[in-house]
């Protein structure tokens, strides 16, 4: 029977009986090897044991605040895989701190309609007088009313009911949380904004009367232009700001800030990697038809440093920007490959030292590669994988040298031959 078949019962998990004591005493043991020995433990319920020590081993990287609690209940796999983690938990809190002018004081109203685990309201609930819960799931319910009070939330409001019911029922809220599932009746994935449920869009209207702001969490594989595009064709002007959230070089999500704004104000765009944020606004720049400033022949064939945007930029396309406010060049239109002179401070990406710069004739090469036995290899907008490239070069995989082919903007293939000291932001 498989974890999530079994019929969720706190009790079973309380602590001294048998089931909690073998999940504490094997939680840092393999969970496959464990289902196997299902047959020394009959006052075990194994099942339900496997997936409590799984949900931790996943808890322990991706929520090491509910890890670290003794006595957290995790649900079904698919709920923990979905959740936001403790980091972009926190981006969120940080979010919606500013938008609610909340400081470190509790007040006004908050809900989330698609509670799931609770990561995120678990994250932002503090930040309210008063704090309600909204899960159609019945398990994932239960497991809200035993976590909330080990993560200091004993007055959430657990509601077992599906969204848009909810909505009828909902107090006027400073924040509305929406994290619409992104996965078919099939257990697909879903990527547009209209395949999500409960689709936003025919919502919207009624989620913006019921709040000040609205929170929206959605998949970093849309299309943001597309997806504001729909939303400000069904509530004019409601789009306030678009953050693109991007972890150890991962974009994580998509999160939207709407509001009932007026005025012509434009919205704020704002690329969060790691500790870095790059922000700008929606509508001039960022439009799809904006072109960074692309380097001639010769400054590609004499450029110094190699610059990488990080994830966020690059899902953002806000390369035009990028030119304007740092000494770079773009190698080609479509390369999301920039050149400087110099090593460029503060730039938001990688950088490398160019010890090198060659095209694909063979001469060039043996004079590039001369001494050369070992390298890492990355291609961007280039006809070879990295394993192909490295195959025709003869290198093997590793060292301090590091190989960037790519495209110019006179389609031309051309490798940069780079040392590995460059930094990264």
């Amino acid at each position: 029977m498989h974890p999530q078949d079994i019929p969720f019962d706190p009790d079973r998990l309380a602590p001294g009986t048998p089931t909690r004591t073998f999940v504490d005493s094997h939680r840092h043991d393999d969970a496959t090897t464990l289902a196997l020995q299902g047959g020394k433990y009959p006052d075990v319920c194994m099942p339900l044991a496997i997936s409590q020590i799984e949900g931790w081993q996943k808890a322990r990287t991706k929520l090491p605040r509910w890890a670290a609690i003794e006595g957290i209940i995790f649900p079904p796999h698919l709920a923990l895989e979905q959740c936001s983690s403790d980091v972009t938990a926190q981006y969120k809190a940080r979010l919606a701190r500013r938008l609610t002018d909340n400081g470190e004081s509790c007040q006004g109203c908050f809900a989330d309609i698609t509670g799931g685990l609770g990561a995120d309201f678990a994250a932002l609930a503090p930040l309210f007088a008063r704090a309600i819960y909204v899960e159609r799931q019945q398990v994932l319910c239960q497991c809200a009313r035993h976590n909330f009070p080990l993560l200091g939330l004993g007055g959430a409001e657990v509601w077992h009911a599906d969204a848009v019911e909810a909505l009828d029922r909902l107090p006027a809220l400073d924040l509305l949380f929406i994290d619409p599932a992104r996965r078919d009746s099939h257990g697909a994935r879903t990527y547009a904004i209209t395949d999500c449920t409960p689709d936003l869009l025919p919502l919207l209207p009624t989620l913006l009367q019921r709040a000040s702001h609205v929170m929206v969490k959605l998949s970093p594989m849309l299309d943001w232009h597309h997806t504001v595009e729909c939303l400000q064709q069904t509530v004019e002007g409601c789009v306030e700001e678009v953050h693109i959230v991007a972890m150890g070089g991962e974009c994580k999500e998509l999160l939207l800030v709407l509001s009932q704004r007026h005025g012509d104000t434009p919205a704020i765009l704002c690329c969060h990697n790691d500790a870095h944020d790059f922000r700008t606004t929606i509508g001039s720049e960022t439009a799809q038809t904006a072109t960074p400033t692309v380097a001639d022949a010769t400054e590609a064939a004499q450029a110094a440093w190699l610059c990488e945007p990080n994830a966020a930029i690059m899902k953002s396309g806000c390369f035009a920007t990028l030119c304007q406010r740092y000494p770079v060049k773009a190698l080609a239109a479509n390369s999301h490959l920039f050149l400087a002179h110099e090593h460029v401070d503060a730039f938001p990406g990688r950088q490398w030292p160019v010890l090198g710069v060659t095209t694909l004739n063979k001469r060039q090469l043996r004079q590039a590669l001369d001494g050369i036995t070992r390298a890492t290899i990355a291609v961007r907008n280039f006809p070879l994988s990295p394993e192909q490239l490295r195959r025709r070069l003869k290198l093997s995989d590793g060292g301090d040298i590091h190989i960037v082919a790519s495209t110019t903007a006179r389609r031309e293939h051309i490798l940069f031959v780079c040392g590995a000291k460059g930094s990264a932001t």
